[in-house]
């Protein structure tokens, strides 16, 4: 059967609008389209593709697990789930791991067990949940109420209650409306979706405090920022604050859809058996995939990797904007960095995305402002050089239109 980006259109439902031309082949951080014309990918499946396509050592394990088990059902358990689970416990803070599909799902289960927790030790008052606005924690009716993007819920019904947000690195305000009912405060130790922002240290510590003080759990969304991203196997690692909740995604997989919610003894026990679970969470396939995913990202070598080529992308982005004058900031940690647009582009950011494909670049925005990017870890340093190369010219089209 031959499809085109037509078919799209003529059978998807229309909540995604994507470009007009239809990748089917990746290599590394390379991806061909049905033409046959070649890409430089600095999306890297919005930071999932954390050792680019088709790495050769996750095809070898996916075929070779494809010949074993595919799944079981939480009935039974299963080799590669439990080495896996041992493998982040021995790596994190974390004493227990639940496994799902997704970010979205395991920020769901965060939720629900800083609930459940607070229930069982405090009563049935203490339940807000303070999140921060821009962030980004999933599309589940529960999540994205959390997340403080309201357009993102708005127009679905009554929303769940007990839910607060709060100006992002803002301690004082974050004070304010912190109590004794507060359940759990739930943040990116970096934001995506809200415009590569990353926090002072300082706030990131003093969020901790509060939550000590108030007995509520730090839950910290790293479905972005994990897994090697910012150049630590994760982002709390580089500022020195530990969670109750962590949770990862995206590129623990490496491109296969995987979720991970890590936490410790104690909380873990709120979740008894019955009170929570997934059908495909912790199914052989992905847990055999992302096993292997976090023995070759969570190396030394591969981690320093990541903040050299941060460093290779901030001088060279520096240079283009010295040319041209569109962005007023670079910022973000590691493999996940944004320019942000200048007052002049203010609201544009579609249009460079847009014009980086012409220039056969693949990148991302982080809302109306921000051009993201998120390639994989192990990207050449001849790609980041082409890719930006493409990136400028799709610059110099956008300022010359």
């Amino acid at each position: 059967m031959q499809v085109t980006r037509s078919t799209f259109d003529d059978v998807m439902v229309p909540n995604y609008n994507p470009a007009k031309m239809v990748p089917v082949r990746g290599e590394g951080s390379r991806v061909w389209d049905q033409e046959g014309n070649e890409y430089i990918d600095f999306a890297g499946g919005i930071a999932v593709n954390a050792l680019g396509h088709c790495h050769p050592e996750l095809v070898k394990v996916l075929q070779e697990q494809g010949n074993k088990l595919w799944h079981l059902s939480n009935v039974f358990t299963n080799e590669p789930a439990l080495r896996l689970a041992k493998k982040l416990c021995d790596s994190t803070f974390a004493d227990k791991v639940y496994f799902a599909n997704s970010g979205a799902e395991v920020n769901e289960a965060a939720l629900k067990l800083a609930r459940r927790f607070a229930l069982e030790h405090y009563g049935e008052s203490k339940d807000q949940i303070i999140s921060f606005e821009k962030g980004f924690h999933g599309r589940t009716f529960f999540t994205v109420t959390v997340g403080g993007q309201p357009a993102y819920s708005e127009g679905f019904g009554p929303k769940p209650g007990g839910i607060d947000h709060c100006e992002f690195n803002n301690l004082e305000k974050l004070a304010q409306m912190m109590s004794e009912r507060t359940c759990a405060v739930m943040m990116e130790p970096l934001q995506g979706e809200g415009g590569i922002i990353v926090p002072d240290p300082e706030f990131v510590k003093g969020v901790r405090e509060l939550c000590n003080k108030h007995n509520a759990l730090l839950i910290l969304d790293e479905v972005q920022s994990g897994v090697g991203r910012t150049g630590y196997l994760f982002a709390y690692m580089g500022v020195d604050v530990t969670p109750d909740i962590l949770t990862a995604a995206k590129s623990l997989g490496g491109g296969f859809p995987i979720g991970a919610m890590l936490t410790t003894d104690i909380v873990a026990k709120s979740l008894k058996p019955g009170t929570h679970g997934s059908t495909y969470g912790g199914n052989p396939l992905a847990c055999a995939v992302a096993e292997r995913v976090l023995d070759i990202i969570n190396q030394p070598e591969i981690l320093t990797g990541v903040l050299k080529k941060e460093a290779l992308y901030r001088e060279a982005l520096q240079k283009i904007n010295d040319k041209y004058h569109v962005f007023s900031e670079i910022r973000g940690k590691g493999m996940l960095l944004g320019c942000a647009l200048n007052e002049k582009y203010a609201g544009r950011a579609r249009d460079f995305m847009v014009a980086a494909n012409e220039q056969n670049l693949m990148c991302l925005i982080a809302g109306m402002n921000v051009i993201r990017f998120a390639p994989s870890l192990v990207i050449p340093d001849e790609d980041i050089i082409e890719g930006l190369a493409r990136f400028e010219k799709a610059v110099a089209s956008v300022v010359a239109a």
